[in-house]
C-alpha cells in the first residue's frame, strides 16, 4: 500500500469516527433520561422518571424493541440549563438511542443544540413556544406548546367565562415567558385587558406582594402561568388575603402536585390541561392505575408524557425495522399513532413536521381537591 492510499484511509477513518452514526449497533437499545430530579425541578422531574421506566418495564417485559433489551440511564439536570447541557452530551457519549427529557425549557433550548449537532432524537416535555421553531429536526414534543394551548383557554374565557380584564402572573423563566406572551397576545386579539402583569421567579416562596397587585388591579379574573410549588403558594397567599376572583391557570396549575400542596386553595380553579390522570380516557385511566400500584402516589402529566413518548420511540423503531436514529426522527415528523396501533400511547396522538404534538385536550375544575373535566376539547 503506497503512502497516499494509507493516507486516504486514515482520513476516512478519522471521518467516520467524527460523524455520529445514526445506525445504533449495540446489545441494548440506550434511552438517557436527561431529567430534573434535583433543585426545583425535582418534583415533575421525578414523575416523568417513573413513568418513563414504567413503559421500559413493560416493553421489556414484552421482549423489547425488535428484540432488544431496552435500558434506562437517568441524567440529573440539578433544573439547571448549563448541567443539562453537560448530561445530554454525556449521554451521547454514553451511546444513547434516543433523548428523553428535560421538562423546563430553559434546559431544553440550551442542551437541544447538542443533540441535532449529534444527531439525537430529544422527546421532552419542555412548553416554550419557541422550542419547536429552531430548526431543530431532531426536537419532538410530548407536552404542548404554549402557543397551541393559550388560544384554547383564552377561547374560553372570552365566550364561557365573559372576561373583560385579567390580572397576569407568570414566572420569569423561558417556560412562563412564553405562557405569558402567547397568552397575552390571545387576549388582545380578543379585546380583553391586561390589568396587571406580575412576574415572579423560580423558587419563589414569598407571594405576598404579589398578591397585593393582583387583587389591587382592577381585574375581573386571575391568570396565573408558574411551576407546581410556586403555583401552590400563590394559591395559598390569594387565599390568606381573601380574593375571590376566578383564577384560570394551564396544565401546570392544576397539576395533582398542586392539589396536594395548596390543599383547598385550590379549588374552584380552573383551566386548560393537556393531560391528566383522570382524563376521561380508558388507556390514561389504565396506565393511572398502573402507575398508582407501582409507585404509590398518583402520577401527573409529566409521567404520562414520559409514558407515551417511550412507546412511541417503540412504535417507530419496530416500524422502520432497524434501530436508527436518523430513521426515528424522519418517521415521527408527521405520523399519528391511535391506541389501536400502539396501546402505550394512551391517546391518539400526532407530530407534525416541526415535532410539535397534537392532541385532545381537556377543561378542567379542581372540586374537592380533585381535578374534574368540564369539556374535551378536540385536537386543532
Amino acid at each position: 500500500m503506497n503512502r497516499r492510499s494509507m493516507l486516504w484511509l486514515a482520513t476516512a477513518a478519522a471521518m467516520w469516527v467524527a460523524v455520529p452514526q445514526a445506525s445504533m449497533a449495540q446489545d441494548v437499545i440506550k434511552f438517557a433520561d436527561v431529567i430534573e430530579l434535583s433543585g426545583a425541578g425535582a418534583a415533575v422531574g421525578t414523575n416523568w422518571r417513573d413513568g418513563l421506566k414504567l413503559a421500559v418495564e413493560e416493553i421489556n417485559a414484552a421482549g423489547g424493541i425488535l428484540g432488544q433489551k431496552v435500558e434506562v440511564t437517568d441524567y440529573d439536570t440539578q433544573t439547571d440549563p448549563t448541567t443539562s447541557r453537560a448530561m445530554v452530551q454525556k449521554a451521547i457519549d454514553d451511546g444513547a438511542y434516543v433523548i428523553m427529557g428535560p421538562i423546563y425549557s430553559g434546559s431544553v433550548k440550551v442542551n437541544m443544540m447538542v443533540a441535532m449537532q449529534n444527531g439525537v432524537p430529544q422527546i421532552s416535555g419542555a412548553e416554550a413556544p419557541d422550542i419547536t421553531r429552531m430548526n431543530n429536526p431532531y426536537i419532538f414534543r410530548t407536552s404542548f406548546g404554549a402557543q397551541q394551548s393559550m388560544p384554547k383557554l383564552v377561547k374560553y374565557l372570552a365566550e364561557e367565562v365573559k372576561a373583560k380584564s385579567v390580572a397576569v402572573a407568570w414566572v420569569n423563566d423561558d417556560f412562563g415567558k412564553g405562557g405569558r406572551d402567547s397568552f397575552v397576545k390571545e387576549l388582545k386579539s380578543r379585546g380583553i385587558t391586561v390589568a396587571t402583569d406580575v412576574s415572579s421567579e423560580v423558587g419563589q416562596a414569598d407571594f405576598a406582594a404579589d398578591v397585593v397587585k393582583l387583587k389591587s388591579s382592577g381585574a375581573d379574573t386571575i391568570f396565573a402561568y408558574l411551576h407546581e410549588e410556586e403555583s401552590a403558594r400563590l394559591l395559598k397567599e390569594l387565599q390568606k388575603q381573601g380574593v375571590k376572583l376566578p383564577i384560570f391557570g394551564e396544565t401546570t396549575l392544576m397539576n395533582q402536585k398542586v392539589v396536594d400542596l395548596a390543599g383547598d386553595a385550590v379549588n374552584g380553579v380552573r383551566g386548560h390541561v393537556g393531560l391528566m390522570a383522570d382524563a376521561p380516557v380508558p388507556g390514561i385511566q389504565e396506565f393511572a392505575k398502573k402507575f398508582q400500584a407501582k409507585y404509590n402516589y398518583k402520577p401527573d402529566h409529566n409521567a404520562i408524557k414520559a409514558y407515551l413518548g417511550a412507546y412511541a420511540v417503540k412504535y417507530v423503531t419496530t416500524k422502520n425495522g432497524k434501530v436508527d436514529r436518523q430513521a426515528l426522527a424522519d418517521t415521527l415528523h408527521g405520523l399519528t399513532i391511535t391506541p389501536k396501533d400502539e396501546p402505550g400511547i394512551l391517546i391518539e396522538t400526532s407530530w407534525d413536521d416541526k415535532g410539535e404534538v397534537n392532541r385532545d385536550s381537556f377543561l378542567v375544575e379542581v372540586e374537592g381537591g380533585k381535578q374534574v373535566v368540564v369539556a374535551t376539547i378536540p385536537k386543532l
